[in-house]
């Protein structure tokens, strides 16, 4: 009867012999082992094992033995935090269900996205959030609070300083945004209507947003010579942090035009003195592009002929006297983009025929000069631009400052949307390879540190930016010899290669090089 048993019994005798032989579960989710490790802190890469439960970094280090529900080897890849977007124009994309998975962003390793920038978006934060949330988010968001939609809000288009009551309706508003949570104030004084307050009313509105811990990014009054010029710009904002206290960032920070090319040193130097010699928190953000994108009259039409709103302009084009003075000052603003050949079509929403054509080549097509052509374009609606207006050194010498952080300007729009910026669907990657790994501009680590912890650190998104215990499991893992931005100007609908998996909240928004549907982002808040 016993000889039945012998198996049982020989394993009872095993497990006497070697207790350890007892199965057990897994102590963590997942295991990331061998990797190139770039940490986010701008050292040189070494290797390192990362072991995830939930959403969190669990242990780091040699983690020898450890087990997991699932090991990844990532011995011939590089691993990072997930990168953080400081300037995004993603939201509306975000709040689309088609749109709302962020695979262009998810491709580039773009794990968390700042919106709300240049002083644009929604004013009523709350609601933003649930139609953020209303079909799920590929990726986190953090929000700004938009200074001009407040204006605008509040005060309308007119080019005219608040009233006291104004004010003090804007200086609600801001507090109401930041109690909600939002990482600070962002202004775009080069657009109407924010391009009519003065100094005094930014600077009473950033005291607000200093008092929750928060931030002013701008994009200054001018980056190039149309009114004050660029170095003054650049002044105003450290101004601004002056008198209020707050922590100041200068937008996609350029040096925009052959009028102000080669002044990126005196800028730097600017910024430099600001926070060696008065302590000043003066930071900025670029994307590694040397042409910008805007809208066509924000480039060219001067801001008092758009005063008042779309109408008031093509109102004033009826005066032949004030068509003129329009069409004059439209000339001098064109040279100071470089010229009409500079110009590229993008977003003509009434002839999608017209988009990745130069304004030089629409002229010549319609036997009209550039500026005519431009205000035939004006009036038929409001075209975007693809503007290529930045020097090569000037864009090299931001990018090397060590408070320079990095960011697209970008957002999601479908394939087949007119022909945007390749800035939505390969700034990072680019930043990575072109000027980090072919042209040796800034090296790896400082590279993936202008993504991650500086982003994270002066935005003061807590548990994120660095692969370390404790924080939050936003990882990327990609293969170098791979990643690539295959976006151009022509043909920017493509979505960038090389990321092999993307960890977004700990779970797999990229899972062996593909995209896996999951919908893990959340809504940040700014730490107190």
């Amino acid at each position: 009867m016993l000889t039945s048993f012998k198996p049982l019994y020989f394993l009872l005798f095993i497990f006497l012999l070697n207790p350890a032989a007892e199965t057990t579960d897994p102590e963590y989710d997942l295991l990331i082992v061998n990797g190139k490790v770039l940490d986010g802190t701008g050292n040189p890469w070494y290797r390192a094992d990362i072991a995830v439960t939930g959403d969190r970094i669990k242990a780091f280090g040699q983690l020898n033995g450890a087990s997991a529900v699932r090991i990844i080897d990532a011995t011939d890849f590089y691993v990072s935090p997930g990168f953080i977007d400081v300037h995004s124009h993603a939201a509306g994309g975000l709040a689309d269900e088609k749109l709302s998975e962020a695979r262009p962003l998810l491709s580039q390793g773009i794990t968390t996205v700042i919106i709300n920038p240049d002083g644009g978006g929604a004013t009523d934060l709350a609601a933003q959030r649930e139609q953020l949330q209303m079909h799920g988010l590929g990726v986190n968001v953090a929000q700004f609070v938009p200074h001009g939609a407040i204006r605008r809000e509040v005060i309308g288009l007119d080019d005219v300083p608040p009233t006291p009551l104004e004010l003090r309706e804007m200086r609600n508003l801001v507090e109401k945004g930041m109690k909600i949570g939002a990482v600070g104030l962002s202004t775009g004084l080069f657009y109407a209507p924010a391009s009519y307050a003065e100094t005094g009313e930014i600077i009473e509105l950033a005291r607000v947003a200093d008092e929750f811990n928060g931030i002013h990014q701008s994009h200054i009054r001018d980056e190039s010579d149309y009114t004050i010029g660029v170095l003054a710009a650049v002044e105003e904002l450290i101004e601004i942090s002056r008198q209020s206290g707050i922590v100041g960032v200068v937008s996609h920070i350029k040096a925009l035009g052959p009028n102000v090319w080669g002044t990126s040193m005196e800028i730097i130097e600017m910024i430099d003195k600001a926070r060696d010699q008065e302590g000043l928190q003066i930071f900025a953000d670029q994307y590694p592009y040397e042409a910008s994108a805007t809208g066509l009259s924000a480039a060219l039409v001067p801001r008092w002929a758009t005063a008042g709103g779309r109408q008031e302009f093509l109102n004033r084009l009826k005066s032949e006297e004030t068509r003129e003075k329009i069409m004059l000052e439209m000339e001098d603003n064109l040279a100071r983009r470089g010229g009409a050949d500079r110009i590229m079509m993008r977003n003509v929403r009434f002839d999608r025929s017209l988009e990745g054509k130069t304004l030089e080549d629409l002229a010549e097509d319609r036997g009209m000069t550039a500026v005519e052509t431009a205000l035939w374009l004006l009036q038929e609606g409001s075209p975007g631009i693809v503007s290529f207006n930045m020097r090569s050194d000037d864009v090299e010498n931001f990018m090397r400052q060590p408070w320079t952080m990095t960011s697209s300007d970008g957002g999601l729009v479908e394939k087949g949307d007119g022909v945007p910026h390749p800035r939505n669907y390969g700034a990072f990657p680019r930043k990575l390879q072109t000027y980090s790994r072919e042209q040796g501009v800034v090296d790896r680590g400082f590279a993936i540190r202008s993504m991650t912890s500086l982003s994270a650190t002066v935005h003061r998104i807590p548990d994120r930016g660095l692969l370390r215990p404790g924080m939050v499991a936003d990882i990327v893992v990609f293969d170098e010899d791979q990643l690539t931005d295959k976006a151009t100007f022509t043909d920017p609908h493509q979505l960038s290669e090389g990321m092999i998996y993307v960890l977004v909240n700990g779970k797999p928004a990229i899972d062996e090089g593909e995209l896996t549907g999951l919908f893990n982002g959340r809504i940040l808040n700014r730490a107190e």
